[in-house]
């Protein structure tokens, strides 16, 4: 028999594409609350590095703090890039301190990481953060499920023959919410409620290029079955 094909990421690897795709965070202190845009990186090895200015507020707290350090909580939201319903697909919060690298950079040192979507909470521990990979899609997947979106009618809609059958006849509509290297996540939604199936890659895909590719042997797959009556059209 083949070997069984692993078809989700981790939390850890979610968490580090989380890290990886994110353009924004909040850093709560014990003195203040402050949300960074554009403003971060992320190292190998989990650590963040805010670009803070010098005069900022972060800095000038870390600068009285009596042990050179800060106890900090960072907070993340993924959000889908696409319209759906409840875009929000997981929250990241990272616990830990902060310390000054330079003039200009603040250092946060996770400590531990709390994953939440809808599969439920997932504590991280430091390092499962640290020895996972962010997924190779992971900043470019906005864009391409953009142009998936986009493409509703090639794409999107012949890919919804591949749902299970109650979905498809049950559903208003249907969108594209999540790609990694181990599949495309489609969200068929009806006016009250969605429903997320994923659809596995036959191979995990190692760059976004490959990931095309295996659409189209996903939307394949789906052009060769019969087409269902009642599946949902793009609003």
């Amino acid at each position: 028999m083949p070997a069984a094909v692993c078809s989700e990421p981790t939390p850890a690897e979610r968490a580090r594409s989380v890290l990886s795709a994110a353009g924004s965070l909040t850093v709560t202190t014990n003195g203040q609350r402050v949300e960074l845009i554009g403003l971060h990186t992320v190292d190998a090895a989990a650590r963040l590095l805010l670009h803070n200015p010098s005069d900022g507020d972060l800095a000038a707290e870390l600068a009285v703090a009596p042990h050179g350090d800060l106890t900090a909580l960072v907070e993340f939201t993924d959000v889908a890039p696409v319209a759906v319903r409840e875009r929000v697909r997981a929250r990241l919060t990272l616990g830990g301190r902060l310390t000054a690298l330079g003039p200009k950079t603040l250092v946060f040192h996770p400590a531990r990481a709390v994953l939440t979507d809808d599969d439920g909470t997932a504590v991280i521990g430091l390092d499962e953060l640290t020895l996972a990979s962010p997924d190779p899609l992971a900043t470019h997947e906005a864009e391409m499920l953009a142009r998936l979106d986009a493409a509703h009618a090639d794409t999107v809609a012949p890919l919804a023959r591949l749902l299970p059958a109650r979905q498809q006849l049950g559903a208003s509509d249907v969108r594209p919410l999540r790609l990694d290297r181990h599949g495309l996540v489609l969200r068929s939604q009806t006016p009250d409620s969605h429903h997320d199936t994923r659809l596995p890659f036959a191979t995990a895909a190692t760059h976004p290029g490959d990931a095309v590719r295996q659409i189209h042997v996903l939307l394949a797959r789906a052009t060769a079955r019969p087409r269902r009556r009642h599946l949902p059209s793009r609003s």
